[in-house]
């Protein structure tokens, strides 16, 4: 189902409509990205495993054909990273989201 234009946020993510229309129509409960430090275990938890699982198997690459970027690469905006140019810069996204499940995982843990 495609999301009207008012529902995307161009600098990438939803707005806060958008997240209340996909609550309507789904269900789902759907937070804003979490944009600062991940300082806290959820923020860990949440920043962490949006960004390994958008950008685990980058398909589609980062730059559409008129050289902007696409709609995944944006949504690395919405969570407070730097928008990604090229596949391996979504890769280390992913790799880095890795890292903060693993970090998140260390201190429920201890």
């Amino acid at each position: 189902m495609p999301i009207a234009k008012r529902l995307k946020d161009p600098k990438g993510g939803l707005t806060s409509a958008g997240r209340a229309f996909y609550a309507r129509t789904e269900g789902a409960n759907l937070k804003p990205g979490v944009k600062g430090a991940a300082d806290t275990p959820e923020k860990m938890r949440r920043k962490g495993s949006f960004l390994t699982r958008m950008f685990s198997n980058p398909t589609g690459g980062a730059v559409k054909p008129n050289g902007k970027p696409t709609r995944r690469a944006l949504s690395a905006a919405a969570w407070g990273e730097p928008v990604p140019r090229t596949t391996s810069a979504m890769v280390r996204l992913a790799a880095k989201g890795r890292a903060m499940l693993e970090r998140y995982k260390r201190m429920k843990n201890a």
